[in-house]
């Protein structure tokens, strides 16, 4: 691997050369950090939210035009900070050695364990929906195992991008956490550039069209990957499940961020017949929640380019075909701020775009079914989600979901919250991603399980070496025939 800049690729940025060698040369020196520096780093990343709260929140909101103070406290900052707490005290669980069994043939002085062991210098790829939740949950993850970190934000989150790179001085040194804002000097991005860097590790989050682009850039380095990405994730609200409680838990996840979440209900299947009663459920929700679009507790669209994207598919839709239904009538929205209304699609089919590509936004395509099976095979003949939320309570028929469909996570009877879970795993599967984060799964993603062997004073393999016949052909036989 390169140790300074000049052995890395020349049309690479010198700022991210420099970055990327100081850090290779800070851990060639220091390559096993102990248990209080990782702690000391974590503490650090936890004092940085905390103590620069409101100015996150605020750059966040200049970066959205309207991002809810309470979602970005709840999500972002609350998640961030609970988690880098959570991961100081679990930490020496994490490192300790796991102890292995022994082969047969190497019992019983022998030892065996798995030893962790950082790995080097971390890429993040951040994106804009939950910029700082999506910078700290890897970095926690790849501190905690004892490496350097490198962030690339996203081009939407700029102001944030400013801020954090004038606060991180004040709490780690530039050769163990540094991070870059998407623009390089001539204004173009330095995403493809940053992913082309030798790492030891790259976390990529986005669509699944960069993330092929970012795995092809790893390639030339065989750099191993961790890719969150995304896909259309259903929600199935089976005919035992009070109706009601469904649509409070869907329209809290489908509002939230303005549906601007990878692991949000892109879809939903409904008993027929139930459509329309869920429709009124769901428009006397936002009403009680909403009563005002515009002020300031709803998050806006990120860009133009986003917004615009979003009204195509509502027209694709509607021009296809479909029922557009608002799920807060009377109100309009601000085109001008981005704020748009969450509308449900009834009578959607596959020629939509809705039904084609990830919403990212306050779209709701409702498709009704008539039994468990079509539901299953409707979900299996497409990619694997990242998410799948079922509403029932009948434990048979949550088994049956959970063993004939696959997808990055679940969540039964509500939306979103296996994400939030410290303890638990969180990554797609096919499509929908490759490899898991949070909490030790994290600490695993960022770290070498290095197998170690150490021979005890007697060296069994000796009774089986040649010449074979006699005693070393009987223990092989004998050991051939064990049924148990």
């Amino acid at each position: 691997m390169p140790n300074d800049t000049d052995q890395l690729p020349a049309h690479i940025p010198a700022p991210l050369r420099a970055c990327f060698a100081a850090q290779r040369a800070a851990f060639q020196s220091a390559r096993n950090p102990g248990l209080q520096e990782r702690r000391n780093d974590l503490r650090a990343l936890h004092r940085l939210l905390l103590e620069n709260r409101e100015a996150l929140v605020a750059a966040v909101n200049q970066d959205f035009g309207c991002r809810s103070r309470f979602e970005t406290l709840m999500t972002e900052l609350l998640q961030g900070q609970e988690a880098a707490l959570d991961a100081v005290r679990q930490l020496p669980r994490w490192m300790k050695q796991q102890k292995r069994p022994l082969d047969l043939t190497q019992y019983p002085l022998a030892r065996a364990w798995v030893q962790p062991q950082p790995l080097g210098v971390v890429g993040i790829v951040v994106p804009w929906n939950f910029p700082i939740g999506m910078a700290v949950q890897p970095m926690i993850g790849a501190l905690a195992a004892g490496n350097r970190v490198m962030v690339k934000m996203s081009e939407n989150s700029a102001h944030l991008a400013r801020l954090l790179q004038s606060l991180l001085p004040r709490y780690f040194a530039a050769d163990k956490v540094s991070l870059f804002a998407d623009a390089g000097e001539n204004g173009d991005s330095i995403g493809p550039l940053f992913t082309q860097l030798p790492f030891n590790h790259l976390f990529f989050t986005g669509s699944p069209q960069t993330g092929k682009a970012v795995m092809a850039n790893c390639a030339a380095h065989l750099t191993p990957v961790t890719l969150e990405l995304g896909g259309k994730s259903p929600a199935i609200v089976a005919p035992d499940y009070p109706l009601q409680k469904a649509a409070e838990r869907i329209l809290w996840v489908k509002m939230l961020n303005a549906g601007q979440i990878c692991t949000n209900v892109d879809y939903l299947f409904l008993p027929e017949g139930q459509e329309q009663s869920f429709i009124a459920h769901a428009q006397r929700i936002v009403a009680q929640r909403y009563p005002d679009l515009l002020n300031g507790e709803y998050t806006a669209i990120i860009d133009q380019r986003q917004y615009e994207r979003l009204q195509a598919m509502l027209q694709d839709a509607i021009a296809g075909g479909a029922q557009a239904i608002p799920l807060c009538p009377g109100q309009a929205g601000d085109a001008a701020r981005r704020i748009m209304p969450p509308v449900a699609l009834l009578n959607v089919h596959e020629g939509m775009q809705v039904m084609q590509r990830e919403i990212f936004g306050p779209l709701l395509p409702i498709r009704s079914y008539r039994s468990t099976d079509e539901v299953v095979r409707y979900i299996n003949d497409r990619p694997s989600p990242l998410a799948l939320y079922l509403f029932t309570h009948d434990r048979a028929l949550q088994a049956h979901y959970l063993d004939q469909t696959l997808s990055g996570g679940v969540t039964l009877n509500d939306t979103l919250l296996h994400s939030g879970q410290h303890h638990l795993p969180f990554g797609g599967v096919g499509a929908s991603g490759m490899g898991h984060y949070h909490g030790r799964e994290g600490f695993l993603t960022f770290s070498k399980l290095r197998p170690v062997f150490r021979q005890g004073p007697l060296r069994t393999v000796n009774f089986l070496q040649p010449p074979y016949t006699g005693l070393p052909g009987k223990m092989l036989d004998l050991m051939l025939w064990r049924n148990r």
